[in-house]
Parts: structure tokens; sequence; C-alpha cells
């Protein structure tokens, strides 16, 4: 494929920006939602909240930027990753020195893996059937979170309005989804944002005294009061996420290499994951949900024939400049909880089927087995995810973050049953040298 600018040349000025607008675009809407998500388990004040995107964005700008010039070297976004999302809601119960801590190890194991070859023995047991069901698991373990962010407890509004609101704004956006193409499709999470944000706010009007006590101005958003803490059950299930985020990574710096045919695609895949680690390190120290590079890029790509990874480097300066400016991220946290719904509805609609595509391809015949592989473990992780806390609560601490976690449960059980139940002699194991066999859908509308 021809690109107007290959992969290492600068476009002119006005076009770089351009594009580094539409970039910028790109990598606010996941960092927005998925923010405001954890910013809400770990605490309803709004001046709390507007610290933590302010961090967020920060880390996120900074490993995009270094992922552009060192890492990977890819026209590739990055931003939160959802799976550790879902390590986040189960984990909540044992505090944010515990997660934390966890993410930051989580980081070093992951540059570990890396640096060592493990990563290349470890993705082995990642077949296409357990990949279908890590991209599957993801989406419906956060359905709990999804139904009590329209329930939106301490709201003005009833429940009943706020789904009736959710399910018109969902059917505006599936179909923007058939109509749009190129750019704007790909921004689609963008514009439904705002449409649905102006279109809540001008028919329930905003609550009082919201943005009261925000700094004006440009504020550094400082370091958070954590302590380290090893918590065993917590790192072990991070650990796990960590392994499933790795496969996301990827599997989508394979879906970016596909389609611009880089040099030295193992390479660049070893410093991406290793800068991945690192940007993990960060967030761990700097108290936020680590980062993950996205496959929505390739549509990019295509649909504005640049493949230059420099036209990257303005949406990461943009990232590290919002950081520092508490007005723009006390902008962003009215959001309104449903709307924030809406998006993660269709991000994860998204996902689920990417997973079930892969699923598709994953099998040789329409045999039951095949099926069953995928099908306990996303039975065991939705029955899981939909336990009350007050049972969860009754297991033993020890365990409680593992057996607690429907993420957790269903990957054992999709691992289990795919090495050791039924195992298929012939099964397809990903090579990091291999066309993509799932890239990461969780922010990107493909």
């Amino acid at each position: 494929m021809r690109f107007r600018y290959g992969l290492d040349e600068m476009p002119p000025w006005g076009q770089w920006l351009a594009f580094g607008l539409q970039w910028f675009i790109l990598a606010v809407p996941p960092l927005i939602i998925m923010g405001k998500v954890v910013a809400g388990l770990q605490s309803a004040n709004v001046e709390a909240e507007i610290l933590y995107l302010q961090r967020l964005s920060l880390v996120t700008g900074l490993t995009l930027m270094v992922q552009i010039l060192w890492g990977h070297r890819l026209p590739l976004i990055l931003g939160p990753s959802s799976v550790l999302l879902v390590g986040m809601i189960a984990s909540q119960t044992r505090g944010i020195d515990a997660i934390y801590s966890s993410i930051l190890l989580g980081g070093v194991f992951l540059v570990l893996l890396t640096v060592t070859g493990l990563f290349g023995k470890l993705v082995r047991f990642f077949t296409p059937r357990v990949i279908a069901v890590i991209l599957s698991l993801v989406a419906v373990t956060l359905v709990p979170t999804i139904m009590n962010l329209i329930i939106g407890e301490g709201t003005e509004t009833s429940t009943l309005t706020n789904l009736v609101f959710a399910l018109v704004m969902l059917t505006a956006t599936f179909l923007a989804h058939r109509f749009l193409s190129g750019f704007w499709k790909s921004a689609l999470m963008l514009w439904s944002l705002i449409a649905g944000w102006v279109v809540y706010t001008a028919i329930f009007g905003l609550p009082n005294n919201l943005l009261t006590g925000i700094e004006s101005g440009v504020n550094y958003p400082g370091y958070p009061e954590i302590r380290f803490t090893f918590d065993t059950p917590v790192f072990t299930a991070f650990l796990i996420c960590f392994l499933a985020l790795s496969i996301n990574d990827l599997g989508s710096m394979q879906a970016v290499g596909e389609i611009i045919k880089p040099p030295g695609l193992k390479r660049r895949i070893t410093r991406g994951l290793s800068v991945t680690g690192f940007g993990n390190i960060i967030s761990g120290l700097m108290g936020v949900i680590g980062p993950v590079n996205f496959s929505g890029s390739p549509g990019v790509i295509v649909s504005t024939s640049c493949a230059s990874r420099f036209t990257l480097i303005p949406a990461a300066l943009g990232l590290v400049a919002a950081a520092f400016i508490p007005a723009f991220m006390a902008i962003i946290s009215i959001i309104p909880s449903v709307v924030v719904a809406v998006i993660l509805i269709y991000i994860m609609s998204v996902q689920l089927a990417t997973g079930l595509l892969v699923a598709v391809d994953s099998m040789e015949s329409s045999d039951l087995e095949s099926l069953l592989v995928i099908g306990l473990p996303l039975m065991l992780g939705t029955v899981i995810a939909f336990l009350p806390a007050e049972v969860v609560g009754t297991f033993p601490a020890a365990i409680r973050p593992l057996l607690g976690n429907g993420f957790i449960i269903g990957l054992a059980a999709a691992l289990f049953m795919e090495h050791v139940v039924l195992p298929r002699s012939n099964s397809r194991t990903p090579d990091p040298n291999d066309p993509p066999a799932a890239a990461d859908a969780e922010h990107c509308g493909e």
C-alpha cells in the first residue's frame, strides 16, 4: 500500500498539525471514559477526579511520545487499558495502595517478560480461542459497571429516564456508525460523546455548583499519596491481567505492521512492549490506570493515506499540555455518567464483536467443542461479575481479588478448557511475527 507520507517522513507543518489534531481527537475519548470510571470508583470528589484526569493525561502523553520516538516507532495511538480496569474494579476493596503497587509491579513484569524472551514462550498458550475469550470477557465483565453508570446514583434524574436516554443515544450512535466513513467514523466516539453531552445538558441541565473551587490557569497535578503495598492476591490478579494486556499490545502492533510493512517489526514489537511496561510503571507511581496500544490506528492510516509516526507528536504534546490545565479537565468532569455508559457500551460492543470474529476465524468447522472452549469461560466470568458485593465479601480475604474477578476466573477456565479438557492438536498459536490474530479493539470504532 502506498502512502502520501511514509513511516519516517515528515509532512509539511500545516498538514503535520492537521494530522496531529486528528490523532488527538482519537486519543481523548478513551482517556475521558476510562479516567472518569476509575476516578469515580476511587472518589466522588470533583477536585479529585480532575486531578486524576490530569495525571492520566500526563502519563498517556509522555508514554505516547516515547513510543513514537524510541519504542515501536509506529503510527499507533495508546490509552488506558480496559483489561486493567476490570482488575481495578475487582480489587477496589483492597485499597488503591495495593492496586497501584500491583500495576507498577505488573509493568516491571512486562518489561522482564520482553527483555528475557519469556514472552514468546508464554504467548503460545494464548491460542485464537483463548484470545477470543479475552476480548469477550473484558466486555461482559464490565456490564455491572456500565449498569451502575446508567443508574446514576446521586443524580437528580430517574433510572428510567437515564435508561430511555441511553437507548436513544445508543441507537443514534450505531446509525452514525453505519453511515459515517473515514475519519468521521474513526472519531465517532468523540462526536457521540459531545452530542450526548450537549443534548443531556440541554434537557436536564447541570448540577448546581459543580465547578466551584476549580483552579484556573496552569497547574501541575502533583503526585498522589500512595504507599507501596505488596498484596499477593491483588498482585496475582494483575499479573494475569498484564498477560492479557501484552496480547492486546502485540495484536495492535501487528495490525499496524500489516498495513505499513515496516522494517524490523520484531524489534519494534519488543521495544513497544518494553515501553508499555515502563508506561505502566510510571502509571503505578502516579496512581493512574496503565496504558496499552490501541488497534484503531490502521483505519486512520488508510483513510488519511498518511503513515508518518511524527504526526502523533502533536497529539502527545496536546495530552501533556492538557494535564496542566485544570479548567480543561473540569469541563470534561461534568460529562453525565449515562453518556459515559453509552460510549462504553459502544466500545465493548465493538470489542465483543471482535472476539466473536476471532472465534469464528479460529474454527476449522462448526464443531461444538470449539464453542464450548469459549462458551464456558464466558458463562463463568459473567456469573462472577454479577455476584452481589455482599456475597463476594464473604470470600476469604486472601483469595477475594482472584475468586471475585470474573475476568480472571473466565481466563483460567479458557486456558484449562483449551489445553487440558478439549485440546486441539493442530491449534494455531500466536507468534510475534505473524499477522494479527486479534488486535485490541478496546477503544476504537473499527
